[in-house]
């Protein structure tokens, strides 16, 4: 990995001591609000306390938009002397940190695969100057956390680009990741915990690894930006247009909010007031992450057309401090380490037009003051995997024929399978006897260590067959054809300890399985901006309307 002297110098700096501030910026209020996901009550779920290293390679902006937008701006033309001082500016982490991995996605007829970038957002403020635009002196050299997490994902012909978003408060097991500075091992988490602690589990690959784990999409590459490229890169392009539906001024009686200050319309925001908007969560909608990630959306979209049509950025100098900004601000895994690396890729991206760009939320729901997320998070997930466009607009195509397994699949009677009922609906009671049923199919079609679970699970709206590890795959993959179950409801699945037949409310009776037709609309729970849509505003709480 590239470290300056500096940057070692800073790793070894200790944690200085010093009063609470009581002007706690949006964004750092999980500190101490005990009433806001990620408060206190969450740190005795996944040690997010101590152990922190603070470093350069690990501080990063707490939210994505400018991530993406600076490498759609791509650099080029620099000398040689230029371009290896650019290059060394570029900070770089391994990509995953886990024992899992997932395997590529099969290139479709023309030989081409998608692009999956996971953007990756910290509170860490492990340097003065990103401690002064962050605030809160007490997180110095603290742990840092993943507060903000974005998918973005380019299809394999280069049409299209969906993004999704996952609150930083969402319930996940973290895989076990080992740190590639020290060796050391973070075991998996014992039980679901916040997402945003991943990162301090060894690094970005660790929620490389954790994102793998929970969704099954293959991660080509990860991106970070920190504090200070996002007031300089916002100032770089002349602003960016933003909208609310109201007067606001972001902070409350008790010191809470971004600050953020802006009267009723559009406005060109940039510095710190781009970095005030990236932040703001009291005042949009209801206060929570879900209406701060939507206010990235926003300004992400707007970034991306703002790119596209600042002739501003012709002029050398314009460019050059855009250069110098961007790779400053920038982490990267090795596969982007370098400008002629990201400059390729930019060239990937610039090839999507804003109207098919999708922005999306990760479906979830509430679980006391976290969320998790739902049956529609999979369907999400799903499309993303299986390469179908978020606006609706591919044309109906054959999924690919999925690859073959690294593992062969033992023989039909050595596979031990659990059979569970999942045929339970919210206007339905669960079916009898299915897993029963079921088993005994399988037995009689040789696979004679299948056997029923008598419990009843919750709702599972379609029947799948799941596996916890790659070398179970090949065995998930025989018992689903054995039965006529696509590929595609074969999944990995951390929540299983062994090959598990999930009978799901689409066969509730009968001994043939016929699956459903292939639902490809995006769900509406995952409230999809359209990347064109110049006339979307955010809606403002009236308490923080001046």
């Amino acid at each position: 990995m590239t470290r300056s002297g500096v940057q070692e110098e800073d790793r070894r700096e200790s944690r200085p001591d010093g009063p609470d501030v009581p002007d706690v910026p949006d964004g750092l209020e999980t500190k101490d609000d005990p009433g806001v996901p990620g408060g206190p009550e969450a740190k005795g779920t996944g040690g997010t306390g101590g152990g922190g290293r603070p470093r350069r390679a690990r501080r990063a902006l707490r939210w994505t938009g400018l991530a993406l937008a600076v490498i759609l701006a791509g650099t080029a033309g620099a000398g040689y002397l230029y371009y290896e001082h650019l290059n060394g500016n570029i900070q770089q982490d391994p990509l995953n940190l886990g024992d899992g991995k997932v395997a590529a996605p099969t290139p479709n007829a023309a030989g081409q695969t998608p692009l999956n970038i996971l953007v990756i957002g910290s509170d860490a403020r492990d340097s003065e100057e990103n401690q002064q635009l962050g605030g809160a002196r007490e997180t110095f050299g603290s742990t840092p956390l993943a507060d903000v997490q974005m998918l973005v994902h380019v299809s394999a012909d280069r049409s299209n680009m969906s993004v999704v978003s996952m609150p930083r408060d969402t319930l996940v097991e973290i895989p076990k990741c080992t740190d590639p500075d020290d060796g050391k091992v973070h075991p998996a988490s014992d039980g679901r915990v916040m997402t945003n602690q991943s990162l301090g589990h060894g690094g970005p690959g660790c929620t490389v690894a954790t994102w793998q784990e929970l969704t099954g999409i293959h991660i080509d590459h990860f991106v970070m930006v920190d504090f200070a490229g996002v007031v300089a890169m916002a100032d770089a392009v002349g602003g960016v247009p933003v909208c609310v539906d109201a007067d606001i001024h972001s902070r409350d009686a008790q010191g809470h909010g971004s600050g953020l200050k802006l009267e009723k319309g559009t406005h060109a925001v940039k510095g710190e007031q781009a970095l005030q908007w990236l932040r703001t969560r009291y005042g949009f909608e209801d206060g929570s992450d879900l209406a701060r990630a939507k206010a990235q959306h926003m300004y992400l979209n707007s970034m991306v057309r703002t790119l596209r049509e600042n002739a501003t950025l012709g002029n050398p100098n314009k460019l050059r401090r855009l250069a110098e900004e961007a790779t400053s601000a920038l982490t990267v895994d090795p596969g982007l380490d370098t400008v002629k690396k990201l400059y390729d890729l930019s060239d990937e991206l610039r090839r999507v037009k804003p109207e098919r760009i999708t922005m999306t939320t990760m479906p979830n729901r509430y679980v006391g003051a976290r969320v998790e997320p739902t049956e529609d998070a999979e369907q999400l997930f799903r499309l993303v995997r299986e390469d179908i466009a978020l606006d609706g607009k591919d044309a109906k195509k054959k999924p690919a024929e999925p690859r073959e397994p690294d593992d062969p699949a033992a023989p039909d009677d050595e596979i031990a399978v659990q059979v569970r009922n999942g045929t339970r609906t919210d206007r339905l009671g669960a079916a009898g006897g299915r897993a029963n049923t079921v088993a005994g199919l399988l037995v009689e079609r040789g696979f004679t260590k299948a056997v029923a679970d008598p419990s009843v699970l919750p709702s599972e709206e379609r029947t799948l067959v799941r596996y916890p590890s790659a070398d179970l795959e090949g065995d998930a993959r025989s018992v689903a054809k054995s039965l006529g179950i696509p590929a595609s409801s074969v999944q990995r699945s951390t929540d299983v300890s062994g090959v598990t037949l999930v009978v799901g409310a689409d066969w509730r009776e009968g001994t043939a399985y016929e699956a459903p037709e292939s639902d490809d609309r995006t769900p509406e729970s995952a409230e999809a901006l359209n990347g064109a849509d110049a006339s979307a505003c955010m809606k403002v709480d009236p308490a923080f309307s001046p």
